[in-house]
């Protein structure tokens, strides 16, 4: 099954032109690490998933760019047609000449309704292109820019008008989120920018860089793999497959995302990987809150079994011990059947209403992602978000107490009441996650 990817505003272009450009690589890759015919069968599972074949024989990404401007998409369409291995369709993009001004209220409430009915007409033509379409992915920035509010808008008209269809939305944290979804994958910037820096060995990281690493960790989990032991095909419903692992419960809906391991291109070619280890630190990672495999806590255990809830909770907290809800690890490469997973199956990990059966589902494919001869990816509903949540929240409390830029959102729609509703439904969000 298909998934359409929206791009929206600035960064939601730049991300989604690097995934389709890691995962046209890693199509292009050649592994001996697995038969002809698993490749082929990986390949059109893949194509399936994000290209719709073209007359000129030339792949197009399933996707729809919108911007407020139209410098963004232009460069966009000209990198990716430079490629040669891949495009975008040039009739599925949407710009204007006149950005939002870094105004969310602008973008939701006066750009948004404007021009509704132009993007989700080139949403529809995009849709009518899959033969089995599985859902939607959204890219786009928490930090406003020249999209600003108008993906949140978008968002909602994507869930009114496909109700029956998955809808996954990736944003990027910025620097020091989607109710409307049926989950939230987030991405921190600081996080991704030390991968940079301490991993990928980069000196002077620019935000090419930044959506590089972005793009590898999308591509390790949304490229085709088997959901279960024994099966015969790729998973066909690659949204719906990822939602029913990591989504029990409509009020737990925030996913992070770790991959292991991470490095440069030189770097990998002298590094050998091995199971044991590789899924000893993606543990470690988990219940530390790492964002990578460097500087980890390893002091950092799991709770002892029988305690209360309310003393597991105490210590916890005091431990810094993230405990998830459940879990989606994805194995590529060489030897996969072999890796012990036993680790990552102890009920402590999880929260006591959910068996482990239920919490940890394993997707495998011996058929390694780029150059990497084993990697792991690791999705995650647990408490990562809660300490960032909750500095968010307070500071936008006394923002708003002190009345900062509030007429910027009245102006365009937006009461004050909309900013008390959407301050209970984040201290539900915290109070939910904290619960755990």
């Amino acid at each position: 099954m298909s998934v359409i990817t929206i791009q929206l505003g600035q960064c939601g272009n730049q991300v989604g032109r690097e995934v389709f450009h890691a995962i046209s690589k890693d199509l292009h890759s050649t592994h001996g690490l697995c038969s002809r015919k698993e490749n082929d069968a990986y390949q059109a599972a893949s194509k399936e998933r994000f290209f719709s074949q073209e007359e000129t024989g030339v792949p197009a990404a399933r996707a729809v760019l919108v911007d407020m401007e139209p410098k963004v998409i232009g460069q966009t369409l000209s990198m990716a047609l430079k490629s040669g291995s891949w495009k975008y369709d040039d009739q599925s993009h949407f710009c204007q000449k006149q950005g939002s001004g870094n105004n969310w209220a602008n973008g939701y409430c006066v750009h948004g309704p404007k021009h509704k009915e132009v993007i989700m007409d080139l949403v529809q033509k995009e849709a009518e292109k899959c033969d089995r379409l599985s859902g939607f992915l959204t890219l786009l920035s928490m930090a406003g820019g020249t999209g600003s509010g108008l993906g949140a808008f978008v968002t909602e008209s994507l869930r009114d008008a496909y109700p029956t269809l998955f809808l996954l939305n990736h944003v990027i944290w910025p620097y020091g989120l989607g109710e409307t979804s049926d989950a939230l994958l987030v991405h921190e910037n600081d996080a991704i920018h030390k991968i940079c820096a301490q991993l990928m060995n980069i000196k002077q990281i620019s935000f090419q860089d930044v959506n590089q690493v972005i793009a590898h960790q999308l591509g390790s989990i949304f490229q085709p793999a088997y959901s279960s032991d024994g099966a015969s095909q790729y998973s066909r419903s690659p949204l719906g497959d990822l939602m029913e692992a990591l989504v029990p419960h409509p009020e737990f809906k925030m996913l992070g995302l770790r991959n292991i391991p991470q490095m440069s291109e030189n770097s990998l070619a002298f590094s050998t990987f091995a199971w044991p280890g590789l899924l000893k630190h993606l543990r470690q990672m988990l219940i530390a809150n790492a964002k990578m495999e460097e500087g980890i806590d390893w002091q950092v255990r799991p709770p002892l079994p029988g305690l209360p809830p309310s003393q597991k909770q105490s210590l916890n907290r005091t431990a810094h011990f993230n405990t998830s809800i459940a879990n989606l690890i994805t194995l590529r490469g060489k030897d996969v059947q072999t890796a012990d997973l036993g680790g990552f199956r102890d009920p402590a990990l999880y929260t006591s209403w959910l068996s482990v059966q239920d919490a940890l589902a394993v997707w495998k494919t011996p058929r390694a992602f780029n150059k990497y001869e084993k990697s792991a990816s690791l999705v995650s509903n647990s408490q990562f978000l809660l300490k960032p949540l909750d500095g968010v929240v307070a500071k936008a409390w006394k923002m708003f107490a002190s009345k900062a830029y509030v007429h910027r959102y009245t102006k365009f729609g937006i009461e004050e009441e909309d900013f008390l509703d959407c301050f209970t439904t984040l201290e539900q969000v915290i109070a939910s996650y904290s619960s755990l």
